[in-house]
């Protein structure tokens, strides 16, 4: 019968544990996420961006190495203002 208790107990505990690691994982990790982007600037010279953001805005953007184009004068960025918001 002690056995059963202490058996008992220490399942308990286990499970007490797990649930406390369960609700305590840190939310603010679940909204983060990362895409690329190409960003012009005034001279038509686009690169293509890793970006990180969260539902704050961004993180982090790092420029992706051999990734840019420098276009004609006259071209026009055919995305509408939303493709262009980075988060």
């Amino acid at each position: 019968m002690k056995k059963l208790v202490i058996l008992s107990v220490i399942l308990f505990l286990i499970l007490i544990i797990l649930l406390a690691f369960l609700i305590a994982k840190p939310e603010k990790d679940l909204d983060l996420y990362t895409h690329t982007k190409a960003i012009c600037n005034e001279t038509n010279y686009c690169q293509d961006y890793q970006i990180s953001c969260n539902s704050k805005g961004i993180i982090m953007s790092t420029p992706i190495t051999g990734a840019a184009v420098q276009f004609p004068e006259n071209w026009k960025d055919p995305r509408n203002e939303n493709e262009k918001k980075l988060c």
